[in-house]
This record gives structure tokens, sequence and C-alpha cells, in this order.
């Protein structure tokens, strides 16, 4: 077994089992929402880092979100649109560690900075005039620090476990992309340590940031509530529900992957369900947490005119 795993070099990515037809136009489809996605949170973190009005807390995290989405796309959608043109694309074996191991950090980094980002509204509309004082610079470093480094640590761990497993052939993935259960399929050996940790980060990474995020907008939705102005309860309700939306999109999709039975088609579910990460939520993410937002608007008018100007 440990001689069939120093022969294994690549693997082969079986993609989307489609007609030639339907490739091609998901080809279309899917490329037009990647340039969106590089767009929108390219525009975002432009803006952010151009208008010294966007220097908040809120944004700082916003722009840390940006950075994960587009992260995400340029990991993931790439090589799903090469699969598109040409099926059945081998990927090293080092690639594929590789992807898994960025694709597993963004996603654990985006389920902690989801969480800091409701406990930092949570503050701002539940405890305002304390707010300045909670959620300072130091605090605001530190938060995101620790959800890039936890992520990543967590992802070093599964893809170290992934390593000490021998593969026998044949080495296809039934995915477009080096997906963790994917590739644990391919092993010829006991993975029960591998399922184990997969569990438990889901416990302490999906269902736990999960509760506090429905805990804070519950503090939230509450505070909105008490607000006298007709108006001001509207638009913050708006805010809220739209937040929240993107939220159970992200947490619901991943935690119906790891968590729920098994299907009798798991990994074709798993392919259209990792199409909510790699292009709907990191398209999604601008738009409602940034573009429907009246200062970005502000600041983007500002940037135009600016540049009109010059």
């Amino acid at each position: 077994m440990g001689e069939n795993q120093t022969i294994v070099t690549e693997f082969l990515l079986l993609g989307f089992l489609l007609g030639p037809r339907i490739q091609m136009l998901l080809f279309g489809l899917l490329s037009l929402f990647h340039v969106f996605t590089l767009l929108g949170n390219g525009a975002i973190l432009g803006l952010i880092s151009l208008d010294s009005r966007l220097h908040t807390p809120m944004y700082f995290f916003l722009s840390h979100l940006a950075v994960v989405d587009i992260a995400y796309a340029c990991n993931m959608v790439p090589q799903m649109l090469v699969n598109l043109l040409h099926p059945a694309k081998p990927i090293s074996f080092a690639g594929c560690m590789m992807q898994t191991f960025l694709c597993l950090t963004c996603g654990h980094s985006e389920c902690l900075l989801l969480v800091v980002m409701s406990y930092d509204r949570y503050v701002a509309i539940c405890h305002p005039l304390r707010y300045s004082i909670i959620v300072t610079w130091r605090v605001c470093i530190t938060l995101a620090i620790t959800s890039w480094t936890c992520g990543s640590l967590l992802a070093l761990v599964h893809v170290v476990l992934i390593l000490r497993l021998p593969f026998c052939g044949p080495y296809e993935i039934n995915h477009f992309f080096c997906e963790i259960l994917s590739v644990l399929r391919l092993a010829c050996a006991d993975t029960w340590l591998n399922q184990v940790i997969i569990f438990a980060a889901c416990v302490f990474f999906l269902v736990g940031p999960l509760c506090l995020v429905l805990v804070s907008y519950s503090h939230i939705l509450m505070a909105i509530l008490r607000i006298q102005s007709g108006e001001g309860r509207r638009k913050a309700f708006s805010t809220c529900s739209s937040h929240l939306c993107v939220v159970g999109l992200f947490f619901g999709s991943a935690i119906i992957m790891y968590m729920a039975p098994k299907s009798r088609h798991p990994e074709e579910l798993q392919k259209v369900l990792f199409l909510f990460y790699s292009f709907f939520n990191p398209t999604l993410n601008p738009l409602i947490y940034s573009l429907r937002n009246a200062e970005v608007k502000g600041a983007l008018r500002r940037a135009l005119c600016k540049e009109s100007h010059s």
C-alpha cells in the first residue's frame, strides 16, 4: 500500500458528466459569474482602500470577506472552466493537495469572518454608545488574524491526514476540483480518523458559528423592533434579512454536504451545492453586504466624480 501511494502523480478530474452543448452553455454562464465575482469583490476592495470614510471596523471585515471570495473563486473556478472545455482533465497530486488546502482555508476562514461580522453588527446596533470602546482596531486585527490562522491550521491538519493515506487506482475524482470527500473516496485504507476530524470541524466551524450568528441577529432583530421610526425599522430589517439569506445559503449548503445523511447520488449533489460556494455566494456577497449600502454607494459616486474631474 505504501508503494501504491508513491506511484500517485496525478488525479483525473471527471467534472460535470454532461453533453457537449450543455457543457458549453455552462461554461459561458459560469464564466460570466466568475467575472462578476472578481469585479464586484475587487470594486469593494478598491473603494474601501481609497475612501477614508470606509476605514471603519465594519468595512475592514468586509474587505477580508472580499479577499476570501476572490481567493476561493480563483482557486476553484479556473480548473472547473478548463474541465468544461476539456473533460477528464488531469491535475498533479501536489496541485490537488494545494487546491484542497486553499479551498478548506477559505471555507473555514469565511465561517469565522461571518461570525465576527455578525458580532460587529450586534455591538453597533445593540450597544452603539460603547461600540468604539468594544470594537477597537486592535480587536479587529486580532479577530481577523485569528480567523485566517484557525482556518489555515485546520486545513493543514486535513491535508496532512490525507497525505498519510495510500491511494489505489483508478485515480478518478468525480468532481470538478479536489474536494476533500471526493479525494478520500479514492483511498484504499480506513479513513475513519479523517471522517472524525471532518465531523468535528463541522461542529466547531459550521454549527457553532451558525448558532452564534443566529443569536447575534436575534438580538439585532429585537433592537430593530424597538426603533420608533418606521422608515428606520424597515431599512434595518431589510439589511439584516439580506445578510441572513447569505448566511443561510452559505452554512445551509455546507451542513447538507458534510453533516446530512448520504443520498443515493452524493457526489452529484455535492457538485451542485459547491456551485453555491464557488459562484453564487462570492457573487452575492458584494451585492448584499456592500453595494446595497448607502455609504458604499456614496464612495462609488465620489470615486467616479473624482475620475471624471481628473
